[in-house]
């Protein structure tokens, strides 16, 4: 699911564009960028460029559009097009899974699938070890219903190999109408060849939170992903556990692969109150710091939080802040890695980019990128537990908090 931090005054609410995890719905977007003609007027000068200025190099651009417009086969040349394929390859240039340009119509699909309803598989994806891979199955979606798990890798799409593909061009692939099938080629570790898995879309209605008793006084406590219904949901959901006067809870943060940075912040403060969640820093070693601006309604609550190889983005900073003030015991396996900052810039045509300009760190100065956060207790989920619906990780759970004798 993205992280994208500012707006910079253009269009988009905080709550709208603060934090992208990134990682990607799968409903998501198709190719194509809008160059804008003084594009090139914004390449700055490097040592190592030989023999372009910045007059040279756009005067390069202009000899290849016009070549390419007298003599390219196929005939009448859509002008929109070649110059959003201009511009996508400028941001794919930087070699940045989580940066991207958005047409218009991609960006209207951007936020309709940050409301938490769009059609599609139900699934994130995203690009990890150069490989694309599933970050977390939605639930109660056709990829759940289908058996993939966070970590498996997409090595084809309708037969069309993933191999130097994009997140985004990948989800142009699988996207598509309800009652549609794609199929998708799998590889999951411990398998000895990949498998095909024929998928058939639908609509996609996201169960963003839920909660439900346990025996002896324990809550179980999920959010599916941080989107924009996000925290009225979960502010009902917990005015109701603290009616039951729970003694433990389990917060299960499995496959929630991150979404508006604002929503991790403020589920935050349940436990947090006002202090810190997160630190920035962006590439001039500037830091930026959000903090809680709560009550800590569930201070005093003994928390335990499942994470996994799905657990992304907000998810992370969420978990990473709770284990750093030793509000909760983390029990699981390590996180996605996914602590970089996307910022927003909309545009007059509709289109945006979105840009990926600062990292994350814990409130104890822990990176998120890459490494991920890693739990106090570490329950692997097997391949025989996920084929036998079991769930050694809640099980571990609800032992920790009986030994406790609450």
């Amino acid at each position: 699911m993205e992280q994208i931090n500012s707006q910079k005054n253009k269009q988009i609410s905080l709550r709208k564009a603060s934090f992208y995890c990134l990682i990607i719905f799968i409903l998501a977007f198709a190719a194509g960028f809008f160059l804008e003609r003084n594009i090139f007027s914004k390449i700055q000068e490097k040592e190592g460029f030989v023999n372009y200025s910045k007059n040279s190099f756009e005067g390069l651009f202009g000899q290849v559009e016009t070549y390419i417009k007298k003599n390219y086969i196929k005939q009448p040349i859509e002008e929109e097009a070649l110059y959003y394929g201009a511009l996508k390859g400028l941001v794919r240039s930087l070699n940045d899974p989580y940066s991207v340009f958005f047409d218009p119509q991609e960006m209207s699909k951007f936020l309709e699938e940050m409301s938490g309803e769009f059609e599609g598989v139900g699934m994130e994806i995203g690009i990890k070890k150069d490989v694309l891979t599933i970050i977390a199955p939605l639930p109660d979606t056709p990829a759940e219903k289908a058996g993939f798990k966070p970590g498996d890798k997409i090595y084809a799409i309708d037969k069309k190999s993933t191999a130097g593909m994009s997140a985004e061009e990948a989800a142009s692939l699988i996207r598509g109408r309800k009652g549609a099938s794609v199929v998708l080629t799998i590889w999951r570790e411990g398998w000895d060849l990949p498998k095909d898995f024929e998928v058939v879309r639908d609509r996609i209605k996201i169960k963003i939170v839920e909660w439900e008793k346990k025996e002896n006084g324990v809550v179980y406590l999920k959010i599916s992903h941080f989107s924009d219904n996000t925290w009225s949901e979960f502010k009902k959901a917990a005015g109701e556990i603290l009616k039951a006067k729970p003694k433990a809870l389990i917060f299960d943060l499995r496959n929630n692969p991150g979404g508006y940075l604002e929503t991790a912040v403020d589920v935050a403060g349940y436990w947090l109150g006002q202090d810190v969640v997160t630190f920035s820093e962006n590439v001039k070693g500037e830091r930026k710091e959000y903090r809680a601006n709560g009550r800590g309604e569930f201070a005093s609550l003994k928390t335990i939080i499942l994470i996994n190889k799905g657990s992304a983005s907000g998810a992370e900073i969420l978990a990473g802040a709770l284990k750093d003030y030793k509000k909760a015991v983390l029990i699981g396996e390590t996180t996605f890695g996914k602590g970089s900052i996307q910022e927003m810039e909309t545009y007059s045509d509709g289109s945006g980019l979105k840009l990926t300009v600062a990292y994350w760190y814990t409130p104890n100065n822990t990176l998120i990128n890459d490494s991920g956060i890693k739990p106090d207790i570490e329950v692997l989920l097997s391949l025989e537990d996920f084929d036998k619906d079991k769930d050694p990780q809640l099980q571990r759970a609800l032992e920790e908090i009986k030994s406790l004798n609450l």
